[in-house]
């Protein structure tokens, strides 16, 4: 069962691209600050939204205290219907049979201004496609694709992203995505599966990539899944599975697969600290092609974990494993990399300076992937 809510907006902020933050006043509580919940709207779903529209909320995540970046979640307006939308091309239906099922024009259907492109496109070229768990990874990624360019002395390389459906699904929901599309940090995003809208819909990760390479003429890709990771604590109960999938998606097209390490130095639990077992799982067991696994060399303070996560990763190369072990010095440069990344830094609640090297091994991944580009 949805727990369910009813109220009216008080407020509504600027917000960023897709979303809308909002305030509502519950009924049935007192009009006091307390009885006031935090929302967000997806104006593309539900229509126009503005002070004094009744709206119907979904809370659940909010009353189990599961989060949904503490929002309640606008599933409608309850006062006035939208106009329908107008009849355009498209046929691709995300969120399939949800009764927010939305439907968009998919890069790779028939209607597609780019279907011809797609129809029989079968190889990335040996673009590089980095894959990470979290959500989180994707800025410090990009952070280290940028200054492979910066050392290189040549401009900035085109980056896409692909949004998988492991987490959140309308890619309006990342601010992440937002201010990096904005700052030009990101050339394009790609929705994926069921997840939606990004500046191009794909079917699948396999379409996705082949639009990010011949439709937005990206240099690399980067490939995560949206905010919200989902796990249980058991081996194989998490969404970042994926990830493994994704290295068998990139490899089967022609691509060249880089895995980025969840690595933490600050998680309380034994089974994510160093290289989490997360990704031990996905490339050790889940992907079946070889991937470039980049192992970051961590100095000063994080010698220690560095080695801990060196002798970790062993397991994943040969002759233990199928991958290739590429070992990259996560120093100063790259911590100033991350420095200027145009959104906060934040991982399961910690920052950079709470937990440098989770963000230094997804740079050091990035700057890995810069470089094969660069290096032709």
């Amino acid at each position: 069962m949805i727990a369910w809510r009813q109220g009216v907006v008080v407020s509504v902020d600027a917000g960023w691209h897709g979303a809308l933050p909002l305030r509502v006043r519950v009924d049935g509580e007192a009009p006091t600050e307390d009885r006031e919940l935090a929302a967000l709207a997806y104006p593309e779903l539900i229509g126009p939204i503005e002070v004094g529209a009744r709206v119907l909320l979904n809370v659940s995540a909010l009353v189990r205290g599961l989060g949904t970046g503490g929002y309640a979640l606008v599933v409608a307006r309850t006062d006035t219907l939208p106009a329908d939308p107008t009849a355009g091309p498209g046929h691709l239906v995300k969120a399939r049979y949800t009764p927010l099922q939305t439907m968009v024009l998919g890069v790779d259907e028939q209607e597609s201004a780019h279907h011809e492109v797609l129809r029989d496109a079968d190889d990335l070229a040996g673009m590089p496609v980095v894959v990470a768990d979290l959500h989180s990874a994707l800025p410090a990624v990009v952070a280290g694709v940028r200054l492979a360019a910066h050392e290189a002395g040549r401009p900035a390389l085109r980056v896409a992203y692909l949004l998988t459906d492991g987490g959140a699904l309308p890619a309006w929901f990342s601010r992440t995505v937002s201010v990096l599309r904005e700052t030009g940090w990101l050339d394009t995003c790609v929705s994926t599966g069921q997840a939606f809208g990004g500046d191009l819909e794909a079917v699948s990760v396999h379409s996705g990539l082949l639009a990010a390479r011949w439709v937005a003429g990206a240099d690399l890709a980067v490939v995560a899944q949206g905010p919200g990771n989902l796990g249980t604590g058991t081996r194989w109960g998490f969404s970042g599975v994926a990830a493994g999938e994704a290295v068998n998606a990139a490899a089967v097209l022609g691509g060249r697969p880089v895995a980025s390490l969840r690595v933490s130095g600050a998680d309380e639990r034994e089974r994510h600290r160093g290289i989490s077992h997360h990704s031990l799982t996905a490339y050790g067991r889940v992907a079946l092609a070889p991937a470039d696994v980049v192992v970051p060399v961590l100095t000063g303070e994080l010698t220690a974990l560095g080695a801990q996560v060196r002798e970790q990763a062993s397991a994943l190369g040969a002759p233990a494993g199928r991958h290739r072990l590429v070992e990259v010095t996560a120093d100063d440069g790259l911590l100033d990399a991350l420095g200027e990344v145009p959104v906060r830094l934040s991982t399961m609640g910690r920052s950079l300076g709470q937990d440098p090297a989770a963000f230094l091994a997804a740079a050091a991944a990035g700057l890995h992937a810069g470089r094969l580009v660069l290096e032709g």
